[in-house]
């Protein structure tokens, strides 16, 4: 009997032991069954809400599964809740340096160590550019950080603070709805909300409405969420700024507000504009289940900033994008912020058909039937295309250095690895459908439920 089968059974008779749950998460994280994780590690926060571990464990989860934006919210919660969380730290180090950070990385893994020396990690150090420093066995008086060297980046980033520090942000997409392949109706629904309006904006201020607002893209991940919102601003030739979690979240109260504030007058000074919020629901939580007050502020700061209480947003556009919309406040979605709501579902045949193109493009192929491929990969998101496209990749890399050729990828190949590949979409529309049929009081998930034929 597997070990996992048996906490399994074990917690079949305890069902609310929660050492056991928190070993059968453990279990389930290292077999790679994450939502069996999930549900265990929330299972123990409904019968200890204060337990750290279980908070670093979905945080763990969420890094694990690709969700590093919403990862590190929860982790800064944790360490702000309790600044001597050596782990928490350490985990934060790692989810900084995923995302890019490598200032903060390396900060971040220093605390740690500082609390808790046991927690030296060789790999980390080397990835975050850190050395160890030869002190003479006589030297005094040294302390730990003394004894550590980074790698500085050429740039201060001193005014990262100010709207200027953001400057690089600004961009003008290159690509337009011509780009992207497919996805007909969802450009005709960014045409009809978006586009038109812009496109006749003295008809549109006849009858007193504002140029701007906001919309909410949501619908799986690895969709194109991201790449829509780039094509619009490529349509209508508008400025284009991209928000990662990490340029506004900080540990200093005040300063993530103050962080958004200067975002958004960014995008003011540069109207047309469009902002685009990935991963919105990790800055946009439901203030109902959030406990730490610093979050709340800035969820409070976000709605004042959409709604120009705080300056004008006439000419900016604010795209949030979500892969899990249930996790929205619903203070969002009330009129004049997200409230025009477009669902971005997996790519239909033709989308799929240019993903294939492109994801072909410079690799050595041969006999590739493209629209068979297309049709036996119904389901799959652009991202899951990839995965297939790398998987069959590497199996043809393996045969080449063996045979000391080129190996070509073939239609049989990618489709015996598509067969291997479960869709990634499947899980999320598990998840959605719970939503449209029993939480769907305004409508707000009818797409969805058009999408799986079902009926409310």
């Amino acid at each position: 009997m597997s070990k996992l089968q048996s906490l399994r059974e074990a917690l079949a008779l305890s069902p609310a032991n929660v050492p056991l749950l928190m070993l059968y998460a453990q279990a389930c994280t290292d077999e790679l069954s994450f939502d069996e994780a999930r549900r265990a590690y929330e299972q123990v926060l409904s019968l200890e809400p204060g337990r750290v571990e279980a908070k670093l464990g979905i945080a763990q989860l969420l890094q694990l599964t690709g969700h590093i934006s919403e990862a590190i919210v929860r982790t800064e919660a944790l360490v702000q809740a309790d600044p001597k969380l050596a782990e928490g730290w350490l985990l934060l180090s790692r989810l900084e340096l995923a995302d890019g950070d490598r200032r903060s990385a390396t900060e971040h893994y220093q605390k740690a160590l500082q609390l808790r020396p046991a927690l030296k990690d060789n790999a980390l150090e080397k990835l975050v550019g850190l050395t160890t420093r030869t002190t003479p066995a006589t030297t005094t008086g040294s302390t730990e950080k003394d004894q550590w060297s980074a790698d500085e980046d050429e740039d201060d980033d001193d005014d990262r603070f100010s709207s200027e520090g953001f400057m690089d942000e600004v961009s003008r997409p290159a690509i337009s709805f011509a780009d992207v392949g497919g996805m007909e109706d969802v450009k005709e629904e960014i045409r009809m909300k978006i586009i038109y309006p812009l496109q006749n904006r003295d008809l549109f201020r006849a009858y007193g409405k504002k140029l701007g607002g906001g919309v909410l893209l949501y619908g799986p991940p690895g969709c194109g969420k991201t790449l829509i919102s780039q094509a619009t601003a490529g349509e209508i030739r508008s400025n284009f700024i991209s928000v990662a979690l990490h340029q506004i979240l900080d540990l200093y109260i005040g300063n993530s507000e103050k962080n958004l504030h200067q975002l958004f007058q960014l995008a003011r000074d540069h109207a047309p504009t469009i902002l685009f919020f990935d991963e919105v629901d990790a800055l946009a939580a439901d203030r109902k289940d959030l406990r730490e007050s610093g979050m709340r502020t800035l969820i409070n700061q976000f709605l004042a900033e959409m709604d120009g209480n705080v300056a004008v947003n006439e000419g900016i556009l604010i795209l949030g994008a979500t892969n899990a919309p249930w996790h929205l406040d619903a203070a969002f979605r009330r009129p004049g912020r997200f409230d025009r709501i477009i669902f971005i579902p997996p790519p239909d045949e033709d989308a799929r058909i240019a993903i294939i193109e492109l994801m072909a493009k410079e690799k050595p192929v041969e006999r590739l039937d493209v629209a068979m491929l297309a049709r036996k990969t119904k389901g799959f998101s652009g991202a899951d295309i990839k995965a297939m496209f790398d998987v069959t990749t590497e199996h043809a890399l393996t045969r080449a250095m063996r045979e000391g050729r080129v190996v070509p990828l073939t239609t049989e190949d990618l489709l015996q690895t598509a067969r291997e590949l479960r869709p990634s979409a499947k899980a999320w529309f598990e998840s959605a459908k719970n939503y449209a049929l029993y939480a769907n009081q305004s409508g707000f998930y009818d797409d969805v439920l058009s999408f799986l034929n079902l009926k409310k």
